[in-house]
């Protein structure tokens, strides 16, 4: 029977973590035609012509990659890797939308190597960069992959962990969250339309419910222990997604934040509840304070002051603020969505793709708080 966390003790936790002989991960079919009939127009995809590697120094890096997948390499040639402390490398994303040239490598990953095995965060954005994320770990140790950490169900960072699932021994952890997503139309969508373009890395695919569910809301947190080193992984609710998880690790002093900041682009906040994204940002800063590293979900490694978790919640207030004088003014939803323009964040990638769908998703939360 597939385990599932919810309130439980950490004590609990742990058994249900290291049990013998509990069920796998499961593969579920999506089977779905590409789309067809849709006109898709992506004008902010990565750009083929102003090809970019940061340096070996990634940390507080102010520009992401400009990074072109080869599909025609290998699944078993290693994806360009940063090391990032003493143990832990990291696999820096292109900041754009998925496109036939980054092909779902827009979101980072990375991976902890112990003495007793790896600890895997996040899977990237198909099948194929799966396997060929991990290749980058084979690339780096022989050791085993032991656990892969998908901290929440956004394709960027889930759909290569059906590759995993094929590895003997993975235990594949993510927010419980993720089955739900697993069953819901949003998947099939999201599938059907990378299709359209990305038919080698897409066929077949198959997602993945993890066979170690963390939910039942924050904190619960689930703590691994393997080879000299804790890692903390948390319910941090569901403040960008069905579910989201940090991953913390102890020792190194290295929080994995995800999606719960941006580093270097606009965030998106149409799967989330705006009500959970301040407090989650607070909880962070009070729960780790002598982090010596922030890892996001995109963009760069960070050391404090994390400026990270200020631009995305001075961003989020500033558009509630904005919809809310909006809605008092009379204005209506479409309205107030064309008037919902934040010079201060102009600048900011991904602005023109994301802020009109924050801006719709946040009318709607006001419109909620005003009956």
């Amino acid at each position: 029977m597939r385990t599932r966390m919810y309130k439980r003790t950490l004590a609990c936790l742990l058994l249900c973590l290291l049990a013998r002989g509990a069920a796998a991960a499961a593969l579920v079919p999506i089977d779905v035609p590409p789309l067809e009939g849709v006109e898709i127009v992506q004008r902010f995809g990565t750009d083929p012509a102003r090809p970019y590697m940061p340096p070996a120094g990634v940390i507080d890096h102010p520009r992401a990659p400009s990074y072109a997948v080869d599909a025609a390499r290998p699944d078993t040639a290693p994806l360009p890797a940063y090391r990032i402390g003493p143990d832990t490398w990291f696999l820096f994303g292109n900041i754009a939308e998925v496109d036939p040239v980054n092909r779902g490598f827009n979101g980072n990953a990375g991976f902890i190597v112990t003495d007793e095995g790896v600890v895997v965060i996040d899977a990237l954005g198909t099948p194929y960069l799966g396997r060929r994320l991990i290749a980058t770990v084979r690339a780096v140790t022989d050791r085993p992959i032991r656990y892969l950490v998908i901290t929440h169900a956004h394709p960027d960072h889930y759909y290569g962990a059906a590759a995993f699932a094929e590895l003997p021994g993975v235990r594949i952890i993510s927010h419980a969250g993720t089955e739900k997503y697993v069953h819901s139309s949003t998947i099939q969508h999201s599938v059907a339309y990378r299709k359209v373009f990305l038919p080698r890395e897409m066929e077949g695919f198959k997602a993945v419910v993890p066979d170690l569910l963390l939910g039942g809301g924050h904190p619960a947190r689930l703590t691994l222990k393997l080879g000299g080193k804790t890692i903390d992984i948390y319910d941090v609710g569901h403040p960008h997604s069905h579910g989201d998880l940090v991953v913390h690790q102890v020792e190194d002093k290295i929080l994995w934040v995800s999606d719960l900041a941006f580093n270097g682009r606009v965030t998106f906040l149409g799967d989330g509840n705006l009500r959970e994204i301040l407090p989650m940002q607070t909880w962070v800063r009070r729960q780790f304070p002598d982090l010596a590293l922030m890892v996001p979900g995109h963009g760069a490694p960070q050391t404090p002051p994390f400026a990270m978790l200020d631009f995305t919640s001075n961003y989020v207030q500033a558009l509630l603020e904005r919809m809310r004088a909006l809605y008092a003014a009379g204005h209506g939803l479409q309205e107030a969505v064309a008037r919902a323009d934040l010079p201060d964040y102009a600048h900011a990638p991904l602005y023109e793709l994301n802020h009109r769908i924050n801006a719709n998703h946040v009318y709607r939360l006001v419109e909620e708080e005003a009956f």
